[in-house]
């Protein structure tokens, strides 16, 4: 394996965060208003997939024409430079799909969404159920996209295809997760608003606002999970490779406990991730309240509104 290709998933990277910088721009381009907000915020991560799918054009010629791969046992596999192209191609526009497919289950645009709405007004039971159907269909497009992104990225370049179509597929996330930031800015702006005693119009635009960064929230996650079952199925691989076995025992002590350690550690990062969430959510409700109790003291003091 020659050392281009060791650096080409460098310029994968770096081709995105360039690609992602100039797609922010574009939202210049339009006048954003409370009705398209979303579909502008929307539009950038297109923007920006497109973009790096050109910007990798000239990286992939850092690469030579073919290359070879040792996948062990004296078997090699030559993989060519567009081959390559393709893998990381595959994985943009996936998790572009995965991304768009992730906003039609959650925004309130679409009818999935509106009919969920409706099942709500007749209780509880219907909303879990229809919720949970939701949900679990909204998994159909995503898996279908993993799938075909594994399987053409294996038979072109191997598990090397399959990493560089995981960095690929995170190509557009920078932008995803600076729309992000609209969701929980929006709302505590909003909740400042109310509490201030603003108009009743303010609070609609920051709604708005916040609805628009709720659903590009989830976008980001689409793109998350779908490049982080890539990069599993990668490391796995490099796992093999390594330990230089072509298949593992999970029936053998030390693997199977392996397994049992690997599969805790996304809940125990999740379970410190959400402690220190509640954490300071905490310490922001009690500084709330003691400041509102303080308002109210000052307020019966002085007999002054505070």
């Amino acid at each position: 394996m020659t050392t281009d290709a060791l650096f080409f998933p460098l310029m994968i990277t770096s081709a995105g965060i360039i690609a992602s910088f100039i797609s922010v721009l574009f939202v210049h381009t339009v006048k954003v208003t409370t009705e398209n907000v979303q579909s502008v915020l929307k539009t950038q991560i297109l923007v920006s997939t497109a973009l790096m799918t050109v910007t990798l054009i000239p990286c992939v010629y850092v690469l030579p024409e073919t290359f070879e791969f040792d996948l062990g046992d004296g078997i090699t596999k030559n993989v060519k430079r567009w081959d390559a192209f393709g893998c990381i191609a595959i994985g943009l526009w996936s998790g572009c799909v995965i991304g768009y497919t992730t906003e039609m289950y959650t925004s309130n645009s679409y009818k999935h969404v509106l009919l969920l709405v409706d099942s709500c007004k007749m209780g509880a039971a219907p909303n879990i159920i229809q919720g949970l159907a939701l949900g679990y269909i909204s998994c159909i497009i995503p898996v279908l996209c993993l799938a075909a992104t594994i399987g053409f990225s294996f038979e072109k370049a191997g598990l090397y295809g399959v990493g560089i179509a995981a960095l690929g597929m995170l190509g557009s996330l920078p932008v995803a997760l600076t729309i992000d930031g609209y969701g929980p800015i929006s709302d505590n702006a909003g909740g400042i608003a109310e509490m201030c005693g603003l108009p009743s119009s303010i609070r609609d635009k920051t709604d708005a606002l916040d609805a628009a960064g709720n659903t590009t929230a989830a976008i980001g996650k689409g793109f998350a999970i779908g490049s982080a079952c890539l990069v599993g199925l990668a490391l796995f691989g490099a796992f093999i490779t390594r330990i230089e076995q072509k298949r593992v025992d999970i029936l053998k002590p030390v693997q199977f406990c392996g397994l049992l350690v690997g599969a805790m550690l996304p809940y125990a990062f999740s379970a410190m991730t959400m402690k220190a969430v509640g954490d300071a959510a905490e310490q922001m409700m009690v500084f709330i309240i003691n400041d509102f109790e303080s308002g109210k003291k000052k307020e019966a003091d002085s007999g002054e509104k505070y």
